[in-house]
């Protein structure tokens, strides 16, 4: 009986440990460039936002934390996604 409840332990951790594995992959990714979520560049003075496909220009003004403009494009992003959702 104790060898039987050592092996459903055992089968237990390995399935925790598993099921953590994948979920911490998939937060961390593989750091390709393809998972960029921004782009700064500076020669062009332009910040490209991979996700949504936005760009913005004025640099050092972004760099200093002004970045209105990317949030609300973010912010309207979502929210016709979410309205495209609630429609379906």
């Amino acid at each position: 009986m104790g060898a039987l409840r050592a092996k459903i332990q055992e089968a237990e951790n390995d399935r925790l440990f598993n099921e953590r594995r994948d979920m911490r992959r998939k937060q961390i990714g593989s750091g390709d460039r393809s998972e960029k979520i921004r782009t700064y560049n500076f020669p062009q003075d332009r910040l490209t936002d991979h996700r949504i496909n936005f760009n913005a220009h004025n640099l050092p003004k972004i760099m200093e934390g002004n970045m209105e403009e990317l949030y609300n494009e973010l912010e309207a992003r979502e929210l016709a996604l979410f309205e495209e959702g609630a429609t379906s």
